[in-house]
């Protein structure tokens, strides 16, 4: 069983660079599935969600070749509607195949998706979408059943539980693209993958407007042609590198980076005590590691954003005085607590908030990722205990994050992998 053996090891220092966004490429991903067109995608990272995506769209007749970041993709099967459970149960995002494929052929059938286990994450709103574009949907057998004759423009509100959905608002999205008339999407996720899908969309002859905002407006066009995109920043990537630098301390640049995706992520750390100076395409950060407990909330974008909760819970867990962590996206996303206090943490769960009590120091300790931002969390905070930290789970890990203890290592971080 491959693990992480970590140590303490000092401040950090250098530059590093991030890679593009995981959670923008997969959907882009699956919008070739509406041209039969080449598509080339550059900025590609090279993660285990992305080699996941590939091996369903083989299933679904699309040749594709990676190539370090950039992926080459073209139709040479047509018809093939289904997504089966053993492709799709390995990640959430894979539900993304949904609209397209519906759009296209009329016709859908995808198994209910997997991914991390950090609580209910409903499609209600993928179905709510596509049913007000025209479609009837069923569940069958654990399998997501779509139909249509062909889908018309609608209104339709994405409002959820907690806010809007990132995934929801693409895969109607997508849908929209081909449907006769114009379609209104409101209350629709104005997250930067969002902002990204809408525009690689815009590339292939789609006529989107809104994008960013809560309203989106798609007018229908007949098809959509192939075109070459290039991937944001992963602004996750990004953020986790800037907290590990504040809990590390020391000095480090982060290159290809997009300040703006993280507004309220460097607010916050500069309300820790961290220095962040901001520039075109690059973040550095200074830490001296007198960190100071503040109170946060996650929200939808531009609020701070779930998958960066954990990796922020192991820096307060380290920061004087007392923090309250609130978690509004996903409010169970809390099975990173048991693992922090088994390093030493003092962290009690009230509801949707977890209070943290920081303490002097973490010790290290046999811990395991419960899912993918869990286990960056973990690493993290193995960065600053006293002795090792053991680290299994890394196959949380390998879905979202290119080679990311390679990258704090080079920072001068002591990270070993070991084992298979």
């Amino acid at each position: 069983m491959a693990k992480l053996l970590i140590r303490a090891n000092g401040p950090l220092a250098g530059t590093i660079p991030v890679h593009g966004a995981k959670n923008a490429v997969l959907p882009i991903m699956a919008a070739s599935l509406l041209t039969d067109e080449p598509m080339t995608i550059e900025g590609v990272p090279q993660v285990k969600d992305v080699a996941s995506m590939i091996q369903l769209f083989d299933h679904l007749g699309i040749k594709t070749r990676l190539s370090e970041d950039r992926l080459e993709m073209q139709r040479v099967r047509a018809g093939e509607t289904t997504a089966p459970y053993e492709l799709v149960s390995q990640m959430r995002a894979s539900i993304c195949v949904l609209g397209p494929l519906l759009a296209r052929y009329h016709r859908a059938k995808v198994s209910m998706p997997g991914g991390c286990v950090i609580g209910p994450r409903p499609i209600d709103l993928h179905l709510k979408g596509l049913q007000a574009l025209g479609a009837v949907t069923s569940i069958e057998h654990g399998y997501i059943v779509a139909t249509t004759p062909q889908l018309r423009g609608c209104s339709v509100h994405l409002a959820g539980a907690f806010g809007s959905s990132v995934l929801a608002t693409g895969n109607t999205l997508m849908a929209a693209t081909l449907a006769e008339g114009v379609t209104f999407i409101e209350h629709a996720a104005c997250e930067p993958e969002v902002v990204d899908l809408a525009n690689c969309l815009i590339a292939m002859g789609a006529k989107i407007k809104g994008h960013g905002s809560p309203v989106i407006r798609v007018e229908g066009v007949e098809k959509l042609h192939g075109t070459r995109h290039h991937i944001i920043p992963d602004r996750i990537e990004t953020g986790t590198l800037m907290i590990a630098a504040a809990i590390a301390g020391g000095e480090v640049r982060i290159q290809r980076a997009c300040p703006e995706h993280l507004g309220a992520v460097i607010d916050k750390l500069i309300e820790t005590g961290v220095s962040i100076e901001k520039s075109n395409g690059s973040i550095c950060v200074r830490s001296n590691r007198k960190l100071q407990a503040v109170d946060l909330t996650t929200l939808p974008f531009p609020g701070f954003p779930t998958d960066l909760q954990a990796q922020m819970m192991a820096l307060l867990s380290v920061a004087k005085g007392v923090s309250v962590l609130t978690e509004r996206v996903y409010p169970e996303r809390f099975m990173h607590i048991s693992e922090l206090n088994r390093m030493g943490a003092s962290i009690t769960r009230e509801g949707a908030s977890a209070i943290i009590k920081g303490v002097d120091r973490l010790s290290g300790a046999p811990v395991t990722a419960p899912d993918l931002r869990a286990s960056a969390a973990l690493m993290i905070a193995g960065m600053v205990a006293d002795n090792q930290t053991e680290l299994t789970g890394l196959e949380h890990l390998d879905r979202g994050y290119e080679h990311l203890e390679q990258k704090l290592t080079q920072l001068g971080a002591d990270i070993r992998r070991v084992g298979l």
